[in-house]
């Protein structure tokens, strides 16, 4: 798929996570050089950021606390919103000091911006009027301020929930299953915007090498599924019994807000991706799993 470019460096913050682990050893697989770019880093001044990332012709910000991992207590609600705005914020305000700049900023977001009502492409402006919503709108905001320098080529890349072996969501989601345990959660009409992780990272591929690109990219799979119809191809597929249901208020007293990821989704469509026939190896949850539980 991918061609070995001529010596190009690559930052990328949040790479010792689930996503950011992959695409670094995709990126080095394919002939870059990456600079992983730690929680430490962030906690320099400007400039030492500055000479972290000089010379590099990309940078990704992936950064983050997860998002599902843990109830969403006040501190906790805290980390996630510095962790990616005051994250996004110092990556920025290290760019602005650099002599020679980025030829591109790629910036992560998530399709929780979006309220839980309409059907988004990336062009919608309903967005959503609770927490995760005013993270990824602050989050997105300190992005933008790259444009204000020339010739900076920025991608904001909206995520649905990433799907692959390794770590993320997936291996959270079939355990359950695997022991009789898995069930729908709440009513199960919400719907689950994913993408599997080597999707994921031929768009990354895709927006590197497409110099035209720039803006807001929504990465999910085109298929829209509900909650209901995932913990049935799960049941089916581990041929195992589920409970009935896991009420909203069991999900609530472990997660707090946090549970609204789980109970409130989003209708996302990669509007732009498929403008472009951009070639999903996994366009809908059948073929995931497909490739998941080999």
């Amino acid at each position: 798929m991918a061609q070995k470019p001529q010596h190009i460096k690559v930052a990328i913050s949040g790479a010792t996570g689930f996503i950011g682990t992959a695409l670094t050893d995709f990126l080095r697989e394919n002939g870059y050089e990456v600079v992983p770019l730690l929680r430490k880093d962030f906690l320099k001044s400007a400039e030492q950021l500055m000479l972290k990332i000089s010379g590099c012709s990309i940078i990704i910000n992936l950064a983050g606390a997860p998002i599902a991992a843990k109830k969403w207590t006040i501190p906790y609600k805290k980390e996630i919103k510095k962790s990616r705005v005051e994250t996004t914020r110092r990556l920025v305000d290290a760019v602005h000091l650099l002599d020679k700049k980025p030829d591109l900023f790629i910036s992560s977001s998530a399709v929780g911006v979006y309220d839980s009502f309409e059907v988004h492409d990336e062009f919608s402006t309903n967005y959503a009027n609770d927490f995760l919503g005013e993270v990824c709108h602050s989050w997105e905001t300190e992005a933008y301020k790259v444009q204000h320098i020339d010739k900076v080529r920025l991608c904001i890349v909206r995520l649905g929930v990433v799907l692959g072996n390794e770590g993320g969501a997936f291996p959270r989601m079939l355990t359950p299953f695997k022991y009789g345990l898995g069930a729908k959660l709440g009513d199960g009409h919400q719907v689950f915007p994913f993408i599997h992780l080597n999707d994921l990272l031929s768009a990354f591929w895709y927006l590197i090498q497409r110099t035209e690109s720039s803006g807001i990219y929504n990465l999910v799979a085109p298929q829209m599924i509900s909650n209901l119809e995932i913990t049935n191809a799960l049941k089916d597929r581990t041929r195992k019994t589920i409970l009935p249901v896991i009420p909203e208020k069991v999900l609530k007293l472990l997660l707090g807000d946090g549970a609204d990821v789980l109970l409130v989704g989003q209708k996302v469509i990669p509007k732009r991706l498929l403008n472009d026939e951009f070639p999903f190896a996994f366009p809908d949850f059948k073929s995931v799993l497909d490739d998941l539980l080999l």
